[in-house]
């Protein structure tokens, strides 16, 4: 299909913007992304793009920058992770109310306080409200295939709406590993030509943008972005599909790994997939019923999907790199709320891991493991909710 080269996944993301050739990109550096940004600085300055890179004073700047060019009429995209994300928050609710295709590169970075560069979802997981679909990435190959899928997601009709994809940081962000690129031409066909809905430069058809809308019709607005952003799923099945036509990889709202007849299951975000993917592994060589769900769409959150692949198991465990101080963790709320709603019941656990970058181990994975098989073999529940590798 491609060539295979070995780069690290900030360079994979740079590489699927040169090739996707957005209008505009508005650029503020931040520790773990800034190395997106100053890679597809270079294209631009070597003129392999037609971009126009505007530098701004401020994350809230850059996505104030992105959201005028789309409502213009151009295809944008951009990146940052941590504070950079939480300085965009206000913007980040405009761009998808007034429905604009962004797609942004998350590299996925601890929130302060105390300030920490490493990589957890606390950033993402903050945002996931916020109206964007959000695509999780395992490896950098799961990155660059996202990010060229993201365009035409956000782009559809259907649909209309900014997506982020995620990749950890530095984990996955610095790491170097082997990975496939598609050729340009290829890439160029697949994402196609930006086709502007209702652009503000098209003076002879105006439009208004963010106007106020008082109680009598701000409802009738919030009810059509979240069937837009609903209609992602199928979209995202689609685009997968075509997209697998042309790489070969095969893409859905999730990776289910080795859960057929699996009594034992952990659902887990990105990188520690692959770690957890081993231990499964090797439980499966021991005859352990073990399997592990990875979701990749988590904005639209697919609860029936996700709740009819895993009616079966008798204890899941959900870990989340990200914590609700006072509640459970955000993907452990929406497991449970798929379980209940479909019916099935398991036991479920929560394990909050590698905040502020903290490494997980597959001995954290083997010890979750075990701990399922006792609450499937006893039914009983020690804690349901607790921090792997916390030294208390």
């Amino acid at each position: 299909m491609g060539k295979l080269q070995a780069v690290t996944g900030n360079q994979a993301v740079a590489e699927a913007m040169r090739q996707i050739n957005p209008d505009v990109c508005a650029a503020y550096p931040i520790t773990p992304s800034t190395d997106i940004m100053q890679r597809f600085s270079q294209f631009v300055a070597d003129g392999k793009v037609d971009t126009e890179l505007v530098t701004v004073e401020s994350e809230h700047s850059a996505m104030s920058a992105c959201i005028g060019a789309v409502a213009a009429g151009g295809r944008v995209m951009n990146a940052t992770s941590s504070q950079g994300l939480a300085l965009m928050w206000e913007m980040l609710h405009i761009a998808a109310g007034d429905r604009l295709p962004i797609v942004l590169a998350l590299v996925n970075r601890a929130l302060s306080a105390p300030l920490n560069i490493h990589g957890d979802h606390s950033d993402g997981m903050g945002a996931r409200d916020c109206g964007w679909i959000q695509l999780y990435s395992e490896n950098g190959q799961e990155a660059y295939d996202n990010t060229i899928q993201a365009v035409r997601i956000a782009e559809h009709e259907d649909v209309r709406l900014p997506a982020m994809v995620c990749q950890d940081g530095f984990i996955i962000s610095h790491s170097i590993e082997s990975m496939e690129y598609l050729d340009d031409k290829v890439v160029k066909d697949f994402v196609g030509q930006f086709k502007p809905t209702h652009p503000l430069l098209d003076i002879d058809n105006p439009v208004t943008y963010g106007p106020l809308v008082l109680p009598d019709y701000y409802m009738e607005f919030k009810v059509a972005q979240d069937r837009a952003i609903m209609n992602a799923k199928k979209v995202t099945l689609d685009v997968a599909k075509e997209f697998e036509k042309i790489s070969g990889r095969s893409y859905g709202l999730f990776e289910d790994y080795k859960l057929d007849g699996a009594e034992i299951v952990l659902v887990v975000l990105n990188s520690a997939a692959g770690t957890a993917k081993d231990v499964i592994d090797e439980y499966r060589s021991k005859g352990i019923k073990a399997g592990l769900l990875k979701p990749r769409l988590f904005r639209p959150f697919p609860s029936a999907e996700v709740a009819e692949t895993l009616k079966d198991a008798k204890a899941i465990a959900v870990l989340d790199r990200a914590d609700s101080y006072g509640g459970f963790g955000p993907l452990y709320m929406e497991i449970a709320a798929a379980m209940m709603t479909n019916g099935s019941k398991p036991t479920l656990i929560n394990k909050i891991y590698g905040l502020g970058g903290r490494d997980f181990f597959p001995e954290n994975a083997a010890a979750t493991l075990d701990e399922l098989k006792e609450i499937a073999e006893t039914g009983k529940v020690k804690n349901h909710k607790e921090y792997i590798g916390y030294r208390g």
